[in-house]
């Protein structure tokens, strides 16, 4: 999911400078309670860290198909295991003050959620983004540095929708994330924390397949 790079409308005088991975208000701050308050209004989807507000853009029909393949095989994969995967319209609270919507979430388990907030997760074991242009650096950069710091989490997914190109990190014994990747249609990718393979040419149906 992109971050929209420009004003919010809820403070049209607030402007935003670029810093690194992601774009940061130089004047206005928010709190959680009021970023909560935007959410309930908001007609798009938000993302929220250090009292700021970036508000998220709408995905590709590639992106959509992507994320689609994903919670068709993996819904059905993880019944009856005691896991659940949820969409993007789920949203995820790290450790450090992100609060954001995954393309994917699994989680095993009870779904732990913010006291009072009944659309925020706390513990995924695993999250996946798709990538495109203007999100490809942020996801691969600061979010995964945010998400790191969920206790839970042991596999980070970053799927490619303009190429074949399935990246999997998977948190060692160690504390070290590992990298693997996958290129070709014939190829799949093992989810260990979750159990489950799926091949690539299911990720990409519709898409490259």
């Amino acid at each position: 999911m992109a971050v929209i790079r420009r004003r919010a409308q809820q403070d049209p005088e607030r402007k935003l400078e670029y810093e690194g991975a992601v774009k940061r208000e130089s004047q206005r701050r928010y709190s959680l309670d009021e970023y909560f308050a935007v959410e309930e209004t908001s007609q798009v989807k938000n993302e929220y860290y250090d009292g700021q507000i970036f508000a998220m853009a709408g995905a590709s029909l590639q992106h959509n198909r992507i994320t689609a393949n994903l919670l068709s095989f993996i819904g059905p994969a993880l019944r009856d295991r005691g896991c659940e995967v949820f969409g993007s319209d789920f949203r995820v609270q790290a450790p450090g003050g992100l609060f954001t919507y995954p393309d994917l979430s699994a989680v095993c388990g009870e779904p732990l959620l913010i006291q009072g907030r009944p659309d925020t997760l706390t513990n995924p074991i695993v999250l996946v983004e798709v990538l495109s242009d203007a999100t490809r650096e942020y996801d691969r950069g600061q979010k995964f540095t945010l998400y790191k710091e969920i206790p839970a989490l042991r596999e980070y997914v970053l799927v490619e929708q303009d190429q074949v190109l399935v990246e999997t990190f998977r948190l060692t014994t160690g504390g070290s994330w590992e990298p693997r990747s996958s290129e070709t249609l014939d190829a799949a990718i093992l989810l260990e924390s979750v159990n489950v393979s799926i091949p690539l040419r299911d990720i990409y149906r519709l898409v490259f397949a």
